[in-house]
């Protein structure tokens, strides 16, 4: 039996903030942004939030009907001026100030997560950018995110455009390879921190 999905709206942003809260708080960089359980607690669902209203705002959110697990996804330009550009440089500084700002004023790694990730993202060519996906604890292995992230490869497959992702744990890395993405590059490693692997899809089919 299929796993039913469907485009999430402006309605679903506390199912979504709270469905990514929970899922990412024994994720390896979200610990490494909030340092500490209670900490982390009290705190991550804020960042979780900023990231929601991004992408319901320039991007797509998919989840399952159960509210089980969603992904977040953008659609990247292929004249998107990456980091390469520095007037784009100048605009991504502000935007991570702002979201520091918003999030956790004293937190210097909300910033920095942004600045860094931004850093290694690739430019040149059109993709569909997975930011994030998460399954809520209990439902994890049953297969969710792998339908999730399958619906949208399989348009990437027909329309011939490539995907690419950050993994953040060995799990997810593994995961994804089973899916064609494979290392774009060295991975990134956190100051004091995990490390996150940049992965790149090509499209299994072309029009």
């Amino acid at each position: 039996m299929g796993v039913a999905i469907r485009t999430a709206g402006d309605d679903d942003r506390e199912l979504i903030v709270r469905l990514l809260d929970q899922a990412f708080q024994d994720d390896p960089v979200s610990g490494w942004v909030f340092p500490g359980e209670e900490y982390r607690r009290t705190t991550h669902h804020r960042l979780m939030a900023a990231f929601t209203d991004i992408v319901l705002a320039d991007g797509r959110v998919d989840i399952t009907e159960d509210g089980a697990a969603c992904a977040l996804w953008m659609s990247v330009p292929a004249d998107d001026p990456g980091h390469d550009d520095q007037y784009a440089d100048e605009q991504h500084d502000d935007d991570f100030v702002r979201m520091r700002e918003a999030v956790d004023p004293d937190n210097e790694r909300v910033e920095l997560i942004g600045r860094l990730t931004a850093g290694i993202h690739p430019s040149g060519r059109a993709h569909e950018y997975l930011w994030m996906i998460g399954v809520v604890p209990g439902r994890q292995g049953e297969g969710l995110g792998t339908a999730l992230i399958g619906s949208v490869l399989e348009r990437c497959d027909r329309e011939g455009r490539a995907a690419y992702l950050e993994a953040s744990s060995e799990r997810s890395r593994l995961l994804y390879e089973r899916l064609g993405f494979e290392a774009a590059g060295e991975p990134l490693a956190l100051p004091d921190g995990p490390h996150m692997w940049p992965m790149w899809r090509e499209p299994r089919t072309t029009p």
